[in-house]
């Protein structure tokens, strides 16, 4: 009885890999691409409109899924798999050239990408051996900020970020990843157990900012803050910092006093958000795009200026497309870092350092 069942499963295989073809299912996607091509390609203004670009991402998205099951419908039908292979670079180069017309608002918009990979989604696939570390030894211990020593490559080290929630239980639990003070206190309980035992010290940055509530005023969130941006700068190993989304004022640089400051290339970093920005400025937070360009908050902007200091590129589309590539272009950006600032001598390390933030806004030169 096994072989007529198993006949029947090749047969079933053999229709379902003949379909893709004579159904036009495949010319049927190409098709849809040509279409997403053209609202990419319209005429008009120099750039999409972000309405148009938001609409070509979404169906991009849709597309990227459908491919998806027709590879699996596919089976050993080499001529499909090669249409539908080439149907995916079709969509990748499509995603390149969105996101080289992206302006400003569309980075904060895909840096706040629900399905962008966060600071453990990095440590999972960056280091080995990750050891978390809990409590400020003071108040509590806060879940926004995740610490724990690590090995990066064979080579011990600390990572310190903050960390969103993806389920509603889990970001109720993460605070919605905007840290009390406690939370940067346990980092900095962290850091300096990593200097004592001459660690390097990584940190992975995705936040709106520190969280304002009444009790993390009232159990210091500016001290706590402030604090840590004294004891960063005095730290004796080597300090790297990566922006992965959201970089959002003093919240973010309380564990971003760093030797280098690298920022993924859909990632934002400014004192405020742009929402923020419109609300004080114009008192309309619908002119949030306004105050996107003029914050200066893209990675292009934050290395021009000096605030950052290099720009780790994202797979095609953004992190979300591909947590993989992405974690593998981190690691080899720290990897290239660290080895140079294990190169140089403390004193120089220190120096360099207190002269990068020292020239932050630096808008005129003394005669």
């Amino acid at each position: 009885m096994a072989a007529p069942k198993n006949q029947s499963a090749q047969n079933a295989t053999l229709e379902r890999e003949s379909a893709l073809v004579k159904t036009g299912i495949l010319p049927a996607v190409d098709y849809w691409i040509s279409a997403v091509q053209t609202l990419v390609d319209s005429p008009g203004a120099k750039a999409p409109q972000m309405e148009a670009t938001s609409k070509a991402q979404t169906e991009l998205e849709r597309i990227e899924k459908q491919i998806s099951e027709l590879e699996s419908a596919a089976g050993d039908n080499q001529a499909a798999r090669k249409q539908l292979h080439d149907l995916h670079d079709r969509v990748g180069a499509l995603r390149r050239q969105i996101t080289s017309q992206m302006g400003p608002w569309q980075k904060v918009e895909l840096a706040r990408h629900p399905q962008r990979p966060y600071m453990m989604d990095y440590v999972d696939r960056v280091f080995t051996d990750f050891s978390e570390i809990h409590g400020d030894r003071g108040f509590a211990d806060d879940q926004a900020i995740v610490c724990g020593m690590a090995r990066f490559r064979g080579q011990e080290c600390l990572v310190v970020g903050t960390q969103k929630g993806r389920d509603n239980k889990e970001k109720f639990r993460r605070n919605f990843g905007s840290p009390n003070p406690e939370g940067y206190r346990k980092a900095l309980r962290a850091m300096k157990i990593a200097e004592k035992f001459k660690r390097p010290i990584f940190t992975l940055v995705d936040v709106v900012g520190a969280y304002p509530g009444l009790g993390a005023e009232e159990r210091g969130q500016a001290e706590a803050i402030a604090r840590n941006l004294r004891e960063m700068a005095r730290l004796n190993v080597p300090v790297i910092t990566v922006i992965t989304g959201e970089g959002g004022s003093g919240g973010a640089l309380a564990i971003a006093v760093a030797d280098r400051v690298l920022m993924m290339e859909n990632s934002i970093y400014s004192v405020i958000s742009p929402e923020g920005c419109a609300s004080i400025m114009w008192r309309d937070s619908t002119k949030k795009e306004v105050a996107a360009a003029a914050l200066k908050i893209t990675a292009e902007d934050n290395v021009a200026m000096g605030t950052a200091d290099d720009i780790i590129r994202e797979p095609a589309g953004g992190a979300h497309t591909d947590y993989d590539e992405a974690a593998a272009s981190v690691g080899d950006a720290l990897a290239k870092h660290l080895e140079e600032l294990q190169a140089m001598p403390l004193q120089q390390m220190h120096d360099e350092r207190y002269k990068k933030f020292r020239e932050m806004a630096k808008y005129f030169t003394e005669v």
